[in-house]
């Protein structure tokens, strides 16, 4: 169990990284010309896949996947709801980010770890220590009929 201190930091950090993947998600949304096949197609690592995902008949999936994941991991880390399974989600995502600029050793923005990796640790432990359980909703899902019925939904979930 957290202290109330800790309780509190681990709140400000949800918010905050919620904050940051559901603008990116949400400027996403509401701007059209958006796509992610540029950075997909100038991959270094994994071009074949990340080029393959870039190919006009994936890319629609591929950006709506991009944008409505970044914004509902945002909507769940603000409201505390879901945090250990969209957390999970996240870090995948991160993972999948870090990969096109990674030149190993060096990255986009440092030496092997860059932003991407800090926003997956940080997620991951979210999902560890279940940050939604602290002044989140995951509590009030708790009790709600279903996850009572199937508590190992509730796991999974929050």
């Amino acid at each position: 169990m957290l202290s109330s201190l800790e309780s509190k930091f681990l709140l400000i950090s949800r918010l905050a990284v919620g904050w940051l993947m559901f603008y990116a998600g949400i400027t996403k949304i509401v701007n059209p010309a958006w796509t992610a096949g540029g950075y997909l197609a100038n991959a270094k690592t994994f071009p074949g896949f990340y080029g393959w995902l870039a190919a006009p008949e994936n890319i629609g999936w591929v950006n709506f996947l991009n944008e409505w994941g970044l914004t509902l991991i945002g909507v769940s880390l603000i409201l505390g709801i879901g945090v250990r399974l969209f957390s999970l989600f996240g870090a995948v995502l991160m993972l999948a980010y870090y990969f096109p600029v990674l030149e190993f050793p060096e990255v986009a923005h440092g030496f092997i770890v860059d932003e991407h990796i800090i926003y997956a640790a940080i997620l991951l432990l979210f999902a560890a220590v279940r940050a939604g359980r602290y002044y989140g909703l995951d509590n009030w899902c708790a009790n709600l009929l279903i996850c009572r019925r199937y508590p190992q939904l509730h796991k999974i979930w929050g």
